[in-house]
């Protein structure tokens, strides 16, 4: 996947996953964007888990399930962020 599409699929998943994640996550455009790429390999690495039953790192492809799987990856990273900030 080009990196034009990354960017695009890493905004519109990060933009929904902060949506559907109560409080308030701070950030601009760029952590958005960052974001929903890490949920696009969480969520892809965590697909693929699932499907294959091997562990590997990949990440969500440009189409509507992989942006469902790129907004679930990206809750998931909100969530562990979130667990990572309040210890320190």
């Amino acid at each position: 996947m080009n990196i034009l599409a990354w960017i695009i699929l890493g905004l519109l998943a990060g933009a929904i996953a902060k949506a559907i994640y109560p409080g308030n996550q701070g950030g601009g455009i760029l952590a958005t964007m960052l974001l929903g790429i890490i949920g696009a390999f969480i969520g892809g690495s965590l697909y693929t888990l699932l499907t294959t039953g091997q562990l590997a790192i990949t990440a969500a492809g440009f189409s509507i399930g992989g942006l469902i799987v790129a907004i679930i990856g990206a809750l998931i990273a909100i969530w562990l962020w979130g667990l990572l900030a309040r210890r320190a």
